[in-house]
């Protein structure tokens, strides 16, 4: 009985142990684990942060672009773009025009630049002087040599003296010869107090590589892993190329948890490091006593339940509210298709018309926008294209069509209606979004067409061969009230054809970040085939182009294929 009660006895002690060295084991790896997921959460709650000041600058200087291509001819004037988009985007300090060396023969360098003080005044000044030599600096000189927008490598900047890095756009002039670069500056200062909200463990910190593997910023007093060893090595490697994951290594002589993720479009890398001893700290303190590890294990993996059901109520929140939004973006997509004709032929009762239309938003909803009707024998149309994308953008689209609806329905000459829309439109413009628009009324009796264009894409013209339809480049709308629009005409005669189109059919890109273009847009066209099959043709050709490369843009088509002649009936 003796041997059998010691027996039990050494079981139980035995099975005791194993028990507690089991919750240690699964604990320690509970414990990891969910250390790696606030880190991960940590990552991209910071990456959203970091995005939303990339995305605010991209889009900055992505709308000062058409501007400033309309300056060139004024280069006076490239001032009031740099200060606007420092005005309106508080996350830009500073904003620069640089052009291109010689392209001014009365201006060898040319580069006017505004900037924020310390006392958030607004400052012009310029950076075409000896001591900067503008053209040599990175974020001039990469973007010049790839033809696209890039981002700089942080540096320290010699007019305002702090740690910034330059967004970059090179513009070319309408002959397509390059022209200049517009930029947008960020200072780095805020990354740093970013960084430090996230000591969620007492010595865990946050540190950024540039795309070339320097440090970019840090929490003071932190010092990086020694430069020569081989995790560090290792890491930098990992970082620089753009890879998301996790390692161990030693930082300030502590095993440490590292992860790690790129920021999109960037360059850039960001890691937390959480030393293990934050992670198991308390956990090795109890590991001699058997009794307390016990509870500290059932408290602990009741804490990891109960973690764990709350991230599955918030990940159920989450979901139904994504089912929500996708609900109404799917209702909201509806109502905007509904705004515009859709239903081929549009005229079945006229002989002298035959007309077809597609717009395919890139997101659920998008800012492309076509209509037409027909009042007093004559034939009302226009096309645009909203800048940006998604609600905001259809919300413009809504607002450019009926105003088009509501002007045309009383006035005949295509050059009032476009300025109309356009005082209209600035009036209400506070997003700081424009419309690329192209209007036109074709009289049906004889196929005269008069025609307004406001900085959209130049038709094409189909008659004996495929050119395009001259147009003035009159500014985009909303951008400026009271401001002029100069009408065009011309003649139609009896089988030509007009095709109008948005800018997301020939930047339409493959995989290889190569256009659809002019000339493949050309090429669709060729032949005599009605309208519906002229855009079922331009679709597939652009499906079998793109492949499985993601819609960047909006694409809108509209075709127009005029039967008719002066002596024509309906």
């Amino acid at each position: 009985m003796k041997h059998a009660g010691l027996l039990v006895a050494i079981v139980a002690a035995v099975t005791l142990e194993v028990t507690s060295l089991i919750q240690f084991y699964f604990s320690q790896k509970g414990i990891k684990e969910e250390a790696a997921a606030r880190a991960q959460s940590e990552l991209t709650i910071a990456q959203s942060r970091i995005m939303d000041v990339i995305d605010q600058t991209e889009s900055a200087v992505r709308n000062g672009k058409w501007i400033a291509r309309w300056s060139l001819d004024y280069p006076d004037s490239l001032s009031s773009v740099c200060s606007r988009i420092v005005r309106y985007n508080p996350v830009v300090i500073g904003s620069a025009a640089a052009m291109v060396p010689d392209y001014l023969s009365k201006r060898p360098l040319y580069c006017p630049y505004a900037y924020r003080d310390s006392c958030n005044s607004l400052i012009l000044s310029s950076l075409a002087t000896p001591e900067y030599d503008y053209p040599s600096w990175e974020w001039f000189r990469r973007p010049m040599e790839t033809d696209q927008e890039y981002w700089s490598e942080p540096y320290v900047d010699d007019v305002a003296g702090i740690l910034m890095t330059t967004y970059s756009i090179p513009i070319r002039d309408r002959k397509g010869n390059e022209a200049l670069v517009l930029t947008a500056d960020i200072s780095l200062d805020w990354l740093n107090g970013m960084l430090e909200e996230n000591n969620f463990y007492p010595n865990a910190f946050t540190f950024m590589l540039s795309r070339e593997g320097r440090v970019m910023v840090r929490p003071e007093g932190v010092s990086s892993m020694r430069k020569t060893s081989e995790e560090y090595m290792l890491l930098k490697e990992k970082m620089m190329s753009g890879d998301t994951g996790s390692m161990e290594a030693v930082f300030k002589d502590k095993k440490s948890l590292v992860l790690y993720a790129p920021v999109e479009r960037t360059g850039w890398s960001m890691a937390i490091v959480i030393p293990f001893d934050d992670i198991y700290g308390e956990l090795r303190k109890m590991g001699g006593l058997i009794v307390i590890l016990q509870l500290l294990g059932l408290a602990m993996m009741i804490v990891i339940l109960r973690a764990s059901i709350n991230g599955q109520q918030k990940f159920n929140e989450l979901e139904r509210n994504r089912a929500r939004m996708q609900s109404e973006l799917n209702v909201a997509s509806g109502i905007q298709m509904s705004m515009v004709p859709k239903v081929f032929p549009a005229f079945p009762e006229r002989k002298d018309l035959d007309m077809a239309a597609a717009i395919v938003p890139a997101k659920e909803v998008g800012g492309d926008l076509y209509d037409y009707f027909i009042r007093d024998e004559k034939l009302f149309f226009c096309i645009g294209d909203v800048s940006g994308k998604g609600v905001p953008a259809s919300l413009v689209m809504a607002v450019t069509r009926t105003t088009f609806r509501n002007v045309a329905a009383k006035e005949n000459k295509p050059g009032i209606i476009v300025k109309t829309m356009n005082d209209n439109l600035s009036s209400m413009n506070d997003s700081e979004m424009f419309v690329t628009f192209f209007c036109g009324v074709l009289d049906l009796a004889n196929g005269h067409l008069h025609y307004c264009n406001a900085g959209h894409n130049p038709p094409m013209i189909l008659t004996d061969d495929i050119r395009l339809l001259p147009v003035e480049p009159n500014l985009p709308l909303g951008i400026m009230g009271d401001m002029p629009f100069k009408e065009q005409e011309t003649v139609f005669n009896y089988d030509d054809a007009l095709f109008l189109y948005t800018d997301g059919l020939t930047e339409a890109e493959n995989i290889d970040h190569e256009l659809f273009g002019e000339a493949r847009t050309e090429e669709a066209l060729h032949g005599r085939k009605s309208s519906e099959e002229h855009l079922h043709k331009i679709k597939t050709k652009v499906a079998e182009f793109v492949g499985e490369a993601p819609q960047s843009d909006d694409l809108t088509m509209l075709f127009i294929h005029y039967l008719g002649h002066p002596k024509s009936t309906k």
